[in-house]
């Protein structure tokens, strides 16, 4: 038997004969040795955590839930809820295997970067303000018809963006780490940014995509252009962004920021032109079914001894 521990009940996932699965979902205790059953003579058996090869961590950042890794002695797959990875590294060693959840939040995400382009460019921000004070507050606003969307970062999530501007009738251009037909590489952007009107943030956090919109990169965009960052706060220059907002001459629709929740004092939530959401892009009812035929999938592969999928870091990759 192999044992896997997951965040969601058995009877959810029907999992393979051939598992022991054991269930925390971030809430409460963690699994500790008192979860140990006992044999016949009193001595302690093997520990939960002693016994786990297949780890998924709850949907949540919590160190917590990652520390855990380091007290697992037989793991030998970590899963994440999320499509980002980079807060687990620090906590991986030595031959072990990472999957992301690549696909699980594409439709929400996807969601959220279109709703927080059409309400900043539909000044609906302004309207529920004014709303607020009984103001009939009438006035023009610009429509995504016919304005030109960059996304950088043409993975899942940038695919599934597109598939929803598609009914908008505006023209899309897509930017990723590796060029390929009809696709950008990231060192065009330079030549691109002055094209879009919206430019949507998508890619993961890397050491390449760290700090990549500066503020070169903002006053490369034109005037009055909108900035979407579905991505990752560190994606963005808070500094070069914040600068950049209070002159006016951009905008831009946050789900994630940097630093991350944001103080509330932080300079960024007065910008004109901003608008912020407080990471919720994966928050959605699209979540848990798709994130539990993920883990199902997933436990099959365990079963069965076969290749996981979502692998972002191999077991000989180290600790990133």
């Amino acid at each position: 038997m192999t044992d896997v521990l997951v965040p969601f009940a058995v009877e959810s996932l029907n999992p393979p004969d051939k598992l022991e699965v054991h269930v925390w979902d971030g809430q409460g205790d963690t699994p500790e040795d008192d979860l140990s059953s006992v044999d016949e003579s009193g001595i302690p058996e093997q520990s939960i955590l002693d016994r786990v090869e297949y780890f998924v961590l709850p949907y949540s950042f919590a160190p917590a839930a990652m520390e855990l890794i380091a007290r697992m002695p037989r793991l030998r797959a970590v899963q994440t809820l999320t499509a980002g990875y980079e807060h687990v590294l620090p906590y991986l060693r030595d031959g072990l295997t990472l999957c992301n959840a690549r696909g699980v939040h594409d439709a929400s995400t996807a969601e959220l970067a279109v709703t927080l382009t059409l309400a900043s460019l539909r000044r609906i921000p302004e309207f529920v303000r004014a709303q607020q004070h009984g103001e009939w507050l009438q006035g023009w606003t610009e429509s995504l018809a016919d304005k030109t969307v960059l996304v950088v970062g043409y993975g899942a999530i940038g695919r599934a963006i597109e598939a929803r501007l598609a009914p908008f009738e505006c023209d899309v251009l897509r930017v990723a780490r590796t060029a390929r037909e009809g696709v950008a590489g990231y060192d065009a952007l330079p030549g691109m940014l002055g094209r879009a009107d919206v430019v949507i943030l998508s890619c993961p956090l890397t050491d390449e995509t760290r700090g990549m919109v500066d503020a070169s990169f903002l006053a490369a965009m034109r005037d009055g252009a909108l900035l979407v960052n579905v991505a990752r706060g560190g994606v963005v220059r808070t500094d070069a962004l914040t600068a950049e907002l209070s002159t006016g001459r951009l905008r831009a629709a946050m789900d994630v920021t940097d630093p991350e929740p944001l103080p509330r004092d932080h300079a960024l939530w007065n910008q004109p032109g901003a608008l912020i959401s407080p990471h919720i892009g994966g928050m959605s009812s699209a979540f848990e079914p798709r994130a539990r035929r993920l883990v199902r999938a997933q436990l099959e592969r365990v079963a069965a001894g076969e290749t996981l999928a979502n692998i972002v870091v191999g077991p000989t990759d180290g600790d990133g």
